[in-house]
Order: C-alpha cells, then sequence, then structure tokens
C-alpha cells in the first residue's frame, strides 16, 4: 500500500503548493483568498487531467490486444498497469499449457487402437480420434456438432444410446459392411457420453474359424471310431471266419491309421503356429529332401504314375528341415494321390529373375475349378470330401504346407484347371536361398565368382 500514502502525500504538496502560489500571486491585488482557492484548483486541475491521461493509456492497452507491454507510469495507475500486466500473462501462461495439456491428451487418443468419439448432452459430436472417424464413416471436421444418430443409423446402436444401460457393449455392423464393431458407451461430466469402439471382425472371423475347426476334428474323428466301434462289436458278438477276422482287422487298421495320421497333422499345425520361425542361417540342402520324397512317392504310387526330379544338388535353403521336408512330401503325395493311374508327375527347381527359387510340383491329374482355389489351404476344405476320404487324405496337407513357406518368408502358388492337371509352387526369398558353391550362384557376377 506504499503508492497509497504516496499518492496522498502528493496530493496534499499539491494543494499547499497551489495554496501558496495563490497566495503569492493574490497578495498584491489584495485577494490572497482568491488567490489560494484558485491555485490550489488549478494544482488539481492539472493532476485531474495527468491522472485522466494515464488512465486512459491504460484503458486503451486493455481494449487492444494486449500485446505490447503495459504503460510504464509511475504512482497508482503503473501499479495498477504492471499487475493488470502480470495477471493477464500469468493467465496466459495457464492456458496456454492447459491446451498444451489437452493436446498432448487428444494425442494419446488419437493413438489408441481403439476409436473414442466424445458426445455432448444433446448426442451431438464434439470430437473423433481418427479410428472412430474410420469405424463408423465420420468427417472429424465436417461431422462435428452433428447429432450422431442422424449420421449412424444402424438400429442395434441407436437403440443401444437411447436405452441408457450402457454395462456392456454391443456389436454393430461396420457402417461401410466391412465387418463387426464393439460399441460400449460410458457417461461423464454433465451428461457427456464417451463412446469406445473396437473393430472385432478379426476375432469374430477366428472364433468362427475355432468353432469350425473344433467341429471338423470332432467329424473327422467320430468317423473312424464309429467304425472301430462297429468292428470290434461284430468281433465280439458274432463269429467270424479266419478270412472275414482279417478283412475286418485290416479294415480297423486302416481306420486306426487314418486317425493317427489326423492326430499327427493336427500335431505338426500346432507346432508350427506356436513355435519361432525357422532361423535364417541354418541351411539344409535341397537333394536330399527331394530324394526322400521321391522314395516315398514311389512307394505309395506302386508303379502306377511316372516320375520326374529335376533338382540342383548344389542348392541350400535356409529353415527347418523337418518342416521343408514335410512341405515337400505333402504336395508330392499329393500329387499322387490326385493323379489317375499312368499319370505323370514332374517335381522341378529352378531360379527365379529376382534371385528367388521356387520348388514346383506338377500333375496331369483331375484339376480343380478355379472357384476353388482361394480356398485350398484352409483347414478340413476338400474340393470333393469323398474322393479325399479315399486317397486317405485329412484334409490338412495343404495348411501345412502353406504355414511351412510362410514361416521361410515365402508364399505358395497354385495354378490349376479342370483335367489339365495342377501346378504348385513354393516360392522362397532369395535371402533363403544359396549355393554350396558361391562360384556357380547364378546370381553372382563373374568378378564376383572369381
Amino acid at each position: 500500500m506504499s503508492w497509497l500514502f504516496v499518492r496522498t502525500l502528493l496530493a496534499v504538496a499539491a494543494v499547499l503548493s497551489g495554496g501558496l502560489l495563490g497566495y503569492a500571486l493574490g497578495s498584491p491585488v489584495h485577494s490572497p483568498a482568491l488567490g489560494i482557492l484558485l491555485g490550489s484548483s488549478a494544482v488539481v486541475a492539472i493532476a485531474s487531467a495527468v491522472d485522466g491521461l494515464r488512465g486512459y493509456r491504460l484503458l486503451l492497452w486493455l481494449r487492444g490486444t494486449q500485446a505490447g507491454v503495459a504503460p510504464r507510469d509511475t504512482g497508482f495507475w503503473g501499479e495498477i498497469a504492471y499487475r493488470v500486466e502480470r495477471s493477464l500473462r500469468l493467465l496466459e501462461r495457464n492456458v496456454s499449457q492447459e491446451q498444451i495439456r489437452l493436446q498432448q491428451f487428444l494425442s494419446a487418443i488419437e493413438a489408441s487402437p481403439n476409436g473414442v468419439l466424445l458426445l455432448d448432452a444433446g448426442d451431438q459430436i464434439e470430437w473423433c480420434n481418427a479410428v472412430a472417424a474410420d469405424h463408423f464413416g465420420l468427417d472429424p471436421q465436417r461431422d462435428r456438432r452433428q447429432r450422431v444418430t442422424n449420421l449412424l443409423r444402424a438400429p442395434a446402436f441407436v437403440n443401444y444410446l437411447q436405452e441408457g444401460r450402457w454395462d456392456e457393449a454391443v456389436n454393430v455392423p461396420d457402417p461401410r459392411g466391412r465387418g463387426t464393431l464393439s460399441v460400449l458407451i460410458r457417461r461423464y461430466g454433465d451428461e457427456h457420453k464417451l463412446v469406445l469402439s473396437q473393430d472385432i471382425t478379426a476375432r469374430e472371423r477366428a472364433d468362427a474359424m475355432r468353432r469350425d475347426f473344433v467341429a471338423n476334428v470332432s467329424h473327422e474323428i467320430r468317423t473312424p471310431l464309429t467304425v472301430l466301434a462297429g468292428f470290434i462289436e461284430t468281433m465280439s458278438n458274432l463269429s467270424l471266419t479266419e478270412v472275414e477276422r482279417r478283412r475286418v482287422l485290416s479294415l480297423m487298421g486302416q481306420q486306426a491309421q487314418r486317425m493317427q495320421t489326423l492326430v499327427n497333422d493336427l500335431l505338426t499345425l500346432a507346432a508350427l503356429e506356436g513355435s519361432p520361425r525357422p532361423p535364417p542361417d541354418r541351411w539344409v540342402s535341397l537333394g536330399p529332401l527331394l530324394a526322400q520324397a521321391q522314395a516315398d512317392a514311389t512307394a505309395l504310387s506302386a508303379g502306377r504314375h511316372g516320375f520326374s526330379f529335376d533338382s540342383d544338388d548344389a542348392v541350400q535353403i535356409a529353415g527347418s528341415e523337418s518342416e521343408l521336408a514335410s512341405a515337400i512330401a505333402n504336395l508330392v503325395n499329393n500329387a499322387v494321390r490326385y493323379t489317375p493311374e499312368g499319370g505323370s508327375v514332374n517335381v522341378a527347381w529352378r531360379l527365379m529373375p529376382d534371385g528367388a527359387g521356387e520348388l514346383s510340383v506338377t500333375d496331369s491329374g483331375i484339376g480343380i475349378e478355379r472357384e476353388h482355389l482361394p480356398r485350398l489351404t484352409e483347414r478340413f476344405y476338400r474340393v470333393d470330401g469323398s474322393r479325399s476320404r479315399e486317397t486317405g487324405g485329412t484334409g490338412l496337407g495343404l495348411s501345412i504346407v502353406k504355414h511351412v513357406v510362410q514361416r521361410h518368408g515365402g508364399e505358395l502358388d497354385i495354378q490349376s484347371e479342370p483335367g489339365k492337371g495342377s501346378r504348385f509352387a513354393l516360392i522362397f526369398p532369395a535371402a533363403r536361398v544359396r549355393f554350396l558353391e558361391s562360384a556357380i550362384d547364378p546370381r553372382r557376377s563373374p568378378a564376383e565368382a572369381s
């Protein structure tokens, strides 16, 4: 309060000084009292004018943007200007800090893998992140302040929003028809609402695949079990001749082998899905793998097919020997099973222009219609179920092949036409292909080879 004491002291001094000056000027004309009054009034008027000017300068600054410095006057108005400016700068700093925090908060929500939609008390959109905009087909700027039910007309969502019972999420179809969304609403603030969305299309697809898988496995195992149970009951209740007994035991053995093959394929798939990818520095020679596949195919064919194995013994592939052997054996054995007697099976290796390697298995079998090709690698998918069971297939072979080649960074290419045979090719990336002797690697320039 020092400014108040100084201001009062200066006012008293000014009045006294004006009165003394007026007395001095009024005495010669014999009017000292009038001189004191006029002198004091003049000093007060001058002080008021100066004071009003300082106040007016501060008022002009306050009416403006306050971007510059407040008027730097002394005394009362200087003190007010300083304190007002300090309060404004402090407020601006606090607002700036809050804006930074808000932007950080919104950036964090923007980075969320889930959709976030903010609604006011009237269900109008206040803000949404990019994920929510993609989920609901919204424009974050254009659709702001729009009523959400005018934009999202899915009955399941509208009913869920209006009922007000939001203990559990509700599944609604994607407005763009691309899948399914899980939507959860939470209340906050003054009747505001937080709408959280999550794309569960992949999860629902996985659940459906899991249900189908369990159903298929149960069906595949139930059939041979039923046959075995029937044969066991027959052998227990009927007196069979030696020929009949041997026939029944042979059929029982076939069904037991079928179940064993199915279980082995299931265990192979489980191992592929639950283990790390094959190392990129463990090299497997292709020659022995093809030699084993040729021996197995020859035994399976029993002289009914012609074979051609065109390989390069210098080629090596980085990965798992057991997985590669399983994939090759599945392709070759499938070719034998689905090629009529007298047909041919050709296995060939070639180096592609980009340095990748391709191992193809081509047969002259019955072929596959085009609409079945995209689904051939699905578990238990069969083009002809009865024929698959006749040939001893489990419906898991191509699924195993696809997993193996993908784990080695490659892909499975399938080409087929009805009546013209099929071609299955394992394509391995260049980084997983090498030659035992670098000098014979066709990908190396002559200078590098020397």
